[in-house]
């Protein structure tokens, strides 16, 4: 009982800061899908004077990606119903030209702004509105979760990782014999904390597979009966098999780390 206890006592905090790094990816992932339909969804209006095409817009700023014409055939017919057809083609003439510009990406508030100030620089542009109230107040409360996430996700980490150091310590303590008589015999550093390694590697190929059977069920099970809108239509990035990679790699760093911390912090064993 005590031997899984102290196994448990390791595998549940890597567990935690691997849970929390998939998690991090997840919702990455998620939210780019999320971001790339705010980005189609938006557009900037711009009144012209003049006919311009999109390689004009993104001479002024690079962040243009389209350019839509707005027809002002449509605007004339609804101003102009109930009066002549002379009168239908002066109101035409008079008219501006209207665009809708679209981004290749979302940018943040003040971008939007350099890019307001890039296009008004042309004196060929009259007016540009960015419907900015809307887009700021969508840009910081999604900005505000990412930011949030991320705190929590470094705060656990941090707390797991001294648990998953205060394990290495009692395994140290358990094995200081061993270690002491290979220190005696002129071993190095890395092999007298080979035990540690040993035990520390299987428990972290262990947390692996534990954290990617939970994404694995999540994805390919869960999501599909979970109801929710948002997982369901982002199954793909729940999980990828890329991922096991890099959550075995990020344990195996968290094991050097935690071995390297607790052996140089008292180097050689006391009696």
């Amino acid at each position: 009982m005590k031997f899984i206890k102290n196994h448990l006592m390791f595998i549940l905090p890597l567990m935690a800061i691997l849970l929390g790094i998939e998690f991090y990816f997840v919702f990455d992932r998620t939210t780019n899908s999320y971001e790339k339909g705010l980005k189609e969804g938006y557009s900037m209006l711009v009144v012209a004077q003049k006919p311009m095409e999109l390689s004009v817009f993104q001479t002024l700023n690079g962040h243009i990606s389209t350019s839509e014409n707005i027809k002002r055939e449509y605007i004339v017919f609804e101003v102009a119903k109930g009066i002549s057809k002379s009168s239908g083609e002066e109101i035409l003439a008079a008219l501006p030209y209207f665009y809708n510009l679209g981004l290749d990406s979302y940018l943040h508030t003040s971008e939007l702004e350099k890019i307001k100030k890039d296009l008004e620089s042309d004196i060929n542009i009259k007016k540009v509105e960015t419907f900015g109230s809307s887009y700021n107040s969508n840009y910081r409360l999604f900005s505000f979760i990412k930011f949030i996430l991320k705190v929590f996700i470094i705060f656990m980490a941090i707390v797991s990782l001294f648990l998953i150091i205060k394990q290495m310590e009692i395994w140290k303590y358990a094995h200081k014999e061993r270690m002491q008589v290979m220190e005696i015999f002129g071993a190095p550093m890395m092999l007298r904390s080979g035990v540690l390694f040993r035990v520390a590697f299987v428990d972290a190929i262990f947390a692996t597979i534990l954290v990617s059977a939970i994404f694995f069920y999540t994805k390919f099970y869960w999501a599909a009966e979970s109801g929710i809108d948002i997982m369901m239509q982002n199954k793909e990035a729940l999980f990828k098999f890329t991922d096991i990679g890099i959550l075995l790699g990020s344990s195996i760093l968290i094991v050097i780390i935690a071995v390297y911390t607790v052996v140089f912090s008292n180097k050689g064993v006391q009696e």
